[in-house]
C-alpha cells in the first residue's frame, strides 16, 4: 500500500519510479480517484454540519412550542443523502485501495536500471565452479540411480512437480535444514519460530501476496491459504502493533514447507526439484527502524552467504535490476549457487528490503521516545536458504563419477551420523 498524500504531493516521483519497472503513468488514475473520494468526504462533512445545526434548531423550536416540521423534513432528507454519499465514498475508497494495492514498491536509487534478468549486476563470486571433464548428471539422474528419488511415485499420488525422497537423500535434506537453523540461531542471532502453515486472507494481503498474486496461491475451502513462504507468518507477527524501538531489530527464522501453484512458470524447470508445488525453505525475516534497514539488508545477505560458504558450494551474489525485482521489494540481492549439470548459477536465495510497503498494510508501527506520532517499521526477508535447491547443489557438486555416490559436506557430517558418502545399496 502506498501513501496517497505522498503521491498527491509528488506524483512525478512515483511515476518516474514505476517507469523503472516498465509501468506507464499511474498517478493520473490515482489522483482522479482520490479527488472524487475527497469531494464526497467534503460533501458528507458539510451535510453533517448542516444536520447538526438543524437538529439544534429543531430542539430550540420545540422548547418554545413552535412548529419544527420543515426542519425535521430537511433533516430526514439530509440523512438519506448522507447515506447515499457514504456508500459512494466507501466504494470510491475501496476502488482506490485496490488500485494502490496492485502497484509495486518504490525502487531504491542504488538499484541498477534494466528491463529483465540480463541486466542484473554481479557483485562477487565465491568458490570455484566445478567443471568436470565428463558431463555431471543432474540431480534427478543421480537420485534415481541411487534408488532414493522417485518422481513416478510422487506423480501417482500428487501429479507433476512433486518428488518422493527416501533413505539417505531424505536424511540429507533434513540435515541441510537443521544445519541452516542451527547456524542462523546460534551464529546469526535469529530466533527460531514454528509457525502455522495456514493463514487468513488479511495476512496474505499484509505481505502483498494478495490481491496481485492470487493465482499463484493455494486457497482452502474455508477461505484460508497455504503459505507460499514462512515470510508471510513471520512478518505478520508484528501486525497491528506499535513497537518500542528497543525491540528492534527483530530477527526471526523458520523452516517450513512452502506451497505455490507456479502459475506463471509453465514450462520452466519441469524436471526435478528446482521448481515444485511443495518445497522446503529456511526463511529469515527482520523488522527494523527505517534508518537501519539498509545495513540490516547487507547483514542478511552475509548470513545467507555464510550458509553456502560453510557448505563449500560455489556461488555468486547479484543485485537485481529494476525490471527483475519482486513486487514488494525496494532492493533485492540474489545468491546463485553453481549447478554443474546445467553449467551455470541458479538462484538459491533472494534477500529483499521491503521498506514500509508491508508495514503499511499490516499497520505495524513503532514510536520513538517523546515523539507525538508513530512511524512505520521496515521489513526485510530472505531465504536462508532454499533447502531443496541446496540439496540439488550438494548432490551435483559433491557427486563422485567413480561410483555415482555423493560425498557429504563436512558441515553436514554431524547431522548425518558421521556418514562420509551416500552410495547405492547393494
Amino acid at each position: 500500500m502506498h501513501d496517497v498524500k505522498a503521491i498527491r504531493d509528488n506524483p512525478e516521483f512515483y511515476d518516474r519510479n514505476w517507469a523503472r519497472r516498465g509501468l506507464g503513468a499511474q498517478t493520473p488514475a490515482i489522483l482522479k480517484l482520490d479527488e472524487e473520494r475527497r469531494a464526497l468526504q467534503t460533501e458528507l462533512q458539510a451535510l453533517q454540519t448542516r444536520r447538526n445545526e438543524a437538529s439544534k434548531d429543531i430542539g430550540a423550536l420545540k422548547a418554545k412550542g413552535l412548529d419544527a416540521d420543515v426542519l425535521m423534513q430537511e433533516v430526514a432528507g439530509l440523512k438519506d443523502r448522507m447515506a447515499e454519499l457514504d456508500v459512494r465514498e466507501q466504494d470510491k475508497s475501496a476502488e482506490l485501495d485496490d488500485l494502490l494495492s496492485r502497484l509495486p514498491n518504490m525502487i531504491d536509487d542504488q538499484v541498477p536500471d534494466g528491463p529483465d534478468e540480463d541486466h542484473n549486476v554481479e557483485l562477487r563470486q565465491w568458490g570455484t565452479p566445478r567443471i568436470a571433464n565428463v558431463a555431471i548428471p543432474d540431480h534427478v539422474e543421480i537420485g534415481e540411480s541411487l534408488g532414493l528419488m522417485d518422481f513416478d511415485a510422487a506423480a501417482k499420488v500428487a501429479g507433476a512437480r512433486f518428488v518422493v525422497e527416501k533413505g539417505a537423500i531424505a536424511r540429507l535434506e533434513r540435515a541441510l535444514a537443521q544445519f541452516m537453523l542451527d547456524t542462523h540461531t546460534t551464529e546469526h542471532g535469529y530466533t527460531e519460530v514454528n509457525p502455522p502453515l495456514l493463514v487468513k486472507s488479511d495476512v496474505m494481503y499484509g505481505t502483498t501476496q494478495l490481491p496481485k498474486f492470487r493465482d499463484d496461491q493455494f486457497e482452502t475451502t474455508d477461505g484460508r491459504w497455504l503459505i507460499p513462504t514462512s515470510e508471510v507468518v513471520l512478518t505478520n507477527l508484528v501486525r497491528e502493533m506499535i513497537l518500542d524501538p528497543q525491540q528492534l531489530p527483530m530477527r526471526l527464522c523458520a523452516y517450513t514447507p512452502c506451497f505455490r501453484k507456479e502459475a506463471g512458470s509453465a514450462g520452466k524447470d519441469t524436471r526435478g526439484i528446482i521448481r515444485q508445488h511443495q518445497f522446503y525453505k529456511v526463511e529469515m525475516v527482520s523488522v527494523t527502524l527505517p534508518e537501519d534497514s539498509s545495513a540490516e539488508h547487507e547483514r542478511m545477505v552475509d548470513c545467507a552467504e555464510n550458509i553456502l560458504k560453510k557448505l563449500e558450494l560455489p556461488f555468486r551474489t547479484i543485485v537485481l535490476c529494476a525490471g527483475d525485482m519482486g513486487f514488494a521489494s525496494r532492493k533485492t540481492y540474489d545468491l546463485e549457487v553453481w549447478v554443474p549439470s546445467q553449467n551455470k548459477y541458479r538462484e538459491i536465495s533472494s534477500c529483499s528490503n521491503c521498506g514500509d510497503i508491508q508495514s503499511r498494510r499490516m499497520k505495524s508501527r513503532f514510536k520513538r521516545a517523546g515523539a507525538k506520532d508513530s512511524e512505520f517499521v521496515h521489513t526485510l526477508n530472505g531465504s536462508g536458504v532454499a533447502v531443496g535447491r541446496a540439496l540439488v547443489a550438494v548432490m551435483e557438486n559433491y557427486y563422485d563419477p567413480q561410483d555415482g555416490g555423493i560425498f557429504i559436506p563436512n558441515a553436514l557430517k554431524p547431522y548425518m551420523g558421521g556418514l562420509e558418502k551416500i552410495v547405492k545399496s547393494s
